[in-house]
């Protein structure tokens, strides 16, 4: 068969690299006899270093080289543009694409190295919560009526000064997706909730209804006339509507993303602009298992001023009650300022539904939902119902209600109390609104008629309330320049979350991993299609319009892909805690959300390679770029693309022979069939091309490969790593990889798809059949692959320059399909002396120091990673890196463990009514990244932490892989040109987290302006910045953006919050971006 091809590879990073020198070698495998009797070396694969040190002193004498031909290519720029793709036998001219050597020590400016190394300083009146954990005991005595409380007394004549402002705040929580699917909820209850409100509300002005979820609002508004959307514009003028947070969803806070978190908060914002004109104010999260400081952040930077929060761990809210702490403004550990606070509400008690959002006691509280009125489908279980309000109870009836407000009030600092009435799906029926409104009006009426009482009570929206309350305590009414702090400054987050005894919700960190893996491949794939999907845009504008460029088609596309991220970013989605048939239809919406991002990709790519835009076509049905194997990121990275004849050489845009390794595909039945991979260089934002030939090529080799199997007598290697080289200085390290499991406790409460629940510590993994490790030798990779029963694990070292051969590659793939309520996790066991200090990100945003606390139970110590996970002593750090969010926990000093995937037979008693049985095949992908530490760490106490500047690359390389796309090489298909939209590449602290194009407000297609969101993330400078093969600098986080393009200008460039629901007004040269470390910032940008 002829083989021809060519491959353009996108990298949609900020960075390129190019060389190496460090590189961490795995040279420890216990090898004994293998069955032939033949010893089998120890460090078989210690003989790569010889060719290693070859490579170098090659590349040590082109190094010079290369510094010439760099000269030259600028001027050759030009030339290449009008050139022949291939030109053949024009040696002389340099190679276009051989980048710059990497510096050998990374430049980076010592301002840079000042935020990580400050020292720390507690505010006074300030609460850290890791010292809030410190200093609780977490028992759980029996409070009284308020089980997990205390009693709460008053005085009569408290408010005799002051009367008790209570806000009766209805609400109806609404999951896109749980025991139904979205689409069921929606014919079910969501449409009726939302045709009630229009007609209830309008029957009283004094009622009043709050919503958060634009996933469903969205539907619901496409399916009613304009006489109702009139209607609804009406009521949120009134004020008797607000829309709260506005996001897509109600997002989980643990196991999602910052970028999913900005992109569906994005897609909600978005909507609310174009078709209600709101601004939402104040964030309402009552569900998700746990809080983040990321989103208090994000919801800051997007405008809002106030949040609300609630499931706390019991022990916690017991704590902050005693204090009056509950209401705070919550600041980011890293912030020096209060420029990241936000004014935030935790609710008190174990729910927010009706029996625990009135007062302390439950059995009164439900006596007050009046949707439980006798003779109707639900019931008190205190067995004492509601009566329904009238003139003879009603005094009673108030005193009683006005009680539990009082008893709650005295929790808090001010006289403004907050009262939520609502539960899930609520308020679906006619005869539901009347129940609750009337009865409450009754009661509000008596009460404010009774000037004795001291109290004024409504119903209100969610922002009704905080405007009091910042009234109350003399606060700016929306912003955050206040008085006198009235109340205490927090820091630190909100997990591991317990609702009651041991029961901590860690299991929802791992459960169905596969789903988890999936969403962060849309998200890569999303990032790619927005960035060409608006450079392309950009392009056409000026090259002119080419008809067949399916800009309308491929927004389309785009909007339901990020309503599908979006949508499982939902607390019951990306956690994994739906029904079977609920996570296959979030599954489903995310496999054909990644299919029809990589058309987007295709069709933009194809128009930006192509040297003459005349000849663009478009063929849905035959795209001209046929996509092969999916890897992104601008840089120098290793790519691996499927071929049907190992005899290939690869060619690069000169034509020149690039350096490549044939590997055997062990799963395939075909045995012609290859991996073939090849180091590809793309410019920062850049596409490049490559052609692949058929032929013998001595710079293609093949990879070696010897299979071990224990025999009866002979014992050999388990397969998995027992220590670390790194090349720097020779240093051996102990870093052992080792597989536990965990079963479930023997009680009535058992393990299930929220709650972590085991029996005993871990124990080791050892499978009754032996592995067999197979160990591959090449030029450019060398790999040990252990098969085990239910694990694949296989650890992987790059021999080339740069980011990738800086850390040990681990995948493993795990199969517990016939297990019954086993745990599986990876545990890696290292010599740091780390006590018991470890370090877990949130959300991929910021990194949080943990302590592994002896006086809590094994379950409470897991915690949730995003994205890295690691542990440190004086001298070294040793990280890793993952792909996918999981549970991850250090139980011993030196020690790090994650878990990999659950089967549970068991519901938790949770409200989900099913175990975990639905396990897939399931890939995990890691890095393992052991870095020395140059210069003293921070204090030990510091609530604060960052990767080093390679950590944050190695996992950009991790989460962002290049794509390749194949097209076939005719003799009548049009010539490829290399794209390059930057002239150098972005900072390396500076990450582009999105270019994602703006709906035009007149029709459903984009308008001309995409919103630029970047973000400038914080970095520990302590740790070795020598031959990282990075091509990048540090510019104290100042881009002039026109200065970096190459053919494109910027017509206008607008600061805007992170939803783009506000413009900064700035007097800062429009062109100069400038951010803070760890900042986030959107602009509204217009290229052309």
């Amino acid at each position: 068969m002829k083989l021809s091809r060519q491959f353009t590879v996108f990298g949609s990073a900020i960075f390129c690299v190019v060389v190496f020198s460090l590189y961490l070698m795995l040279d420890h495998i216990d090898h004994s006899k293998n069955p032939n009797g033949e010893r089998i070396q120890n460090g078989q694969l210690g003989i790569l270093q010889d060719k290693i040190d070859h490579l170098e002193r090659l590349l040590a004498e082109n190094n010079e080289i290369i510094g010439n031909i760099r000269d030259s290519v600028i001027n050759l720029r030009e030339t290449v543009k009008d050139g022949k793709m291939f030109p053949e036998g024009n040696m002389s001219q340099g190679d276009l694409e051989l980048l710059p050597p990497a510096p050998a020590l990374l430049p980076i400016h010592s301002e840079d190295c000042q935020f990580a190394a400050r020292t720390y300083s507690k505010t006074a009146d300030g609460v850290q919560m890791l010292d809030v954990y410190d200093l609780l005991s977490f028992d759980n005595p029996d409070g009284g009526v308020w089980k997990q409380g205390f009693d709460i007394s008053y005085q009569d004549n408290e408010w005799d000064n002051e009367p008790l402002q209570v806000f009766v705040v209805p609400h109806s929580h609404n999951d896109p997706g749980w025991l139904k699917t979205f689409d069921d909820y929606y014919r079910d209850q969501t449409q009726h909730i939302l045709n009630n409100m229009v007609v209830k509300l309008h029957e009283d002005s004094r009622r009043k209804m709050i919503w958060s979820e634009i996933s469903y609002f969205s539907k619901w508004w496409d399916n009613i006339d304009e006489q109702k959307r009139d209607a609804v514009r009406r009521l949120i003028e009134s004020g008797q509507l607000e829309v709260a947070t506005g996001g897509w969803v109600m997002p989980d806070e643990a196991s999602t993303h910052y970028f999913a978190l900005i992109d569906q908060l994005v897609e909600g914002h978005q909507w609310l602009e174009r078709n209600l004109g709101v601004k939402p104010k104040t964030g309402w999260a009552v569900d998700p298992f746990g809080h983040t400081p990321t989103q208090a952040y994000l919801l800051r930077q997007a405008g809002l001023s106030n949040m609300l929060i609630q499931r706390v761990h019991y022990s916690v809210k017991k704590h902050f009650a005693s204090q009056k702490t509950l209401e705070f403004f919550w600041r980011q550990n890293w912030d020096q300022d209060s420029s990241s606070d936000i004014l935030c509400h935790m609710m008190p008690f174990y729910s927010y539904d009706v029996p625990h959002t009135c007062g302390p006691d439950p059995k009164i509280c439900c006596q007050f939902d009046f949707k439980r009125l006798p003779g109707g489908r639900i019931s008190c279980p205190w067995r004492i119902p509601p009566q329904a309000i009238t003139d003879n109870n009603v005094q009673e009836r108030a005193q009683t209600l006005l009680d539990q407000y009082r008893k709650k009030s005295k929790l808090f600092r001010t006289n403004v109390l907050l009262a939520p009435l609502g539960d899930d799906f609520r308020y679906t029926e006619a005869v539901e609104w009347d129940q609750q409104f009337d009865n409450y009006q009754k009661l509000f009426d008596y009460m404010n008629s009774h000037p004795e009482l001291h109290v004024q009570a409504q119903f209100g929206t969610i922002s009704d309330y905080f405007e009091a309350l910042r009234k109350s305590t003399g606060m700016d009414p929306v912003g955050i320049n206040v008085g006198q702090l009235a109340l205490p400054v927090l820091s630190g987050d909100f997990f591991t979350y317990a609702d009651r005894d041991d029961h901590y919700w860690s299991g929802y960190f791992t459960s169905r991993p596969f789903y988890k893996r999936l969403d962060r491949v849309l998200e890569s794939h999303l990032r790619v299609a927005e960035v060409l999907y608006s450079l392309t845009l950009a392009n056409i504008q000026k090259y002119g319009q080419p008809n067949d460029y399916p800009a309308v088609d491929n927004y389309k596309l785009l909007t339901e892909a990020r309503r599908n991220l979006g949508l499982f970013q939902h607390h019951d989605a990306i956690t994994g805690t739906g029904k079977d048939w609920v996570v296959v239809d979030y599954g489903t919406r995310l496999l054909h959300s990644i299919l029809n991002v990589k058309r987007v990709i295709v069709s933009s790519a194809h128009w930006l390679v192509l040297k003459d835009k005349q000849t663009y076509f478009h063929d849905p049905s035959n795209p001209f770029l046929q996509m092969v194997s999916v890897h992104i990121q601008a840089r120098m990275s290793m790519v691996t693309v499927y071929v049907t004849t190992p005899k290939v050489r690869v060619l690069n845009a000169l034509g020149h022979v690039v350096r490549a390794q044939v590997s055997a595909v062990w799963n395939d039945a075909s045995h012609a069939a290859a991996d073939l991979s090849f180091v590809a260089q793309a410019a920062p934002l850049g596409l490049s091309v490559y052609q692949l030939m058929e032929g013998m090529e001595p710079r293609t080799e093949a990879a070696k490969y010897m299979l071990l199997q224990d025999g009866r007598q002979i014992s050999i290697t388990t397969g998995l790593l027992e220590k670390m080289r790194l090349k720097e200085d020779d240093s051996e390290h102990l870093v052992k990889v080792e597989f536990v499991l965990y079963g479930t406790t023997s009680n009535k409460d058992k393990s299930g798809a929220y709650l972590f629940l085991p029996d005993k510590e871990a124990t080791i993994y050892s499978p009754s059949q032996p592995p067999v490790v197979r160990v591959t030798k090449g030029p450019l990779f060398s790999e040990v692959t252990t098969t085990f029963t239910h694990i694949t694990h296989t650890l992987r070292l790059y021999n080339i320059q740069g980011v990738e051969g800086q850390s040990v590659e681990i995948c493993n793939t795990v199969d517990i399909r016939g297990e019954t309520n086993r745990e599986i996790a990876m545990r890696i066991s290292s010599d740091r002396n780390s006590k018991d200090r470890f370090f877990t990100d949130l959300n991929g945003y910021q990194v949080q120091p943990r302590k592994t606390m002896a006086k809590l139970p094994l379950q409470a110590n897991f915690y949730p990673m995003t994205s890295m996970v690691y542990l440190q002593d004086s001298s070294a750090r040793l990280s890793l890196l993952t792909a996918q969010s999981l549970g991850a926990a250090s139980l011993k000093s030196g020690q790090l463990e994650v878990i990999m995937d659950r089967r549970l037979n068991q519901d938790d008693n949770r409200g989900l009514g099913q175990g975990v049985l639905d396990n897939k095949i399931t890939a995990n992908s890691f890095r393992l990244l052991l870095e020395k530490r140059s210069s003293a760490q921070n204090e030990e106490t510091a609530p604060y932490s960052y990767p080093s500047i390679l950590s944050h690359m190695s996992y950009m390389y991790l989460n962002h892989p290049l794509i390749s796309m194949a097209v076939d090489q005719r003799s009548d298909n049009p010539s490829l040109t290399p794209y390059s939209p930057l002239s150098t590449s972005f900072p390396c602290d500076m990450h582009l987290v999105n270019l994602r194009a703006i709906q035009s407000k007149v029709w459903g297609g984009p308008s001309e302006q995409a919103a630029l969101i970047l973000h400038r993330k914080g970095f520990d400078c302590g740790f070795s910045n020598r031959n990282t093969g990075l091509l990048c600098t540090t510019t104290r986080g100042k881009i002039h953006l026109e200065k970096l393009l190459t053919d494109l200008k910027v017509k206008s460039i607008t600061p805007v919050t992170l939803s783009l629901m506000h413009t900064h007004n700035s007097d800062a040269d429009p062109q100069e971006i400038s951010l803070k470390p760890m900042e986030i910032r959107t602009y509204r940008l217009q290229l052309s």
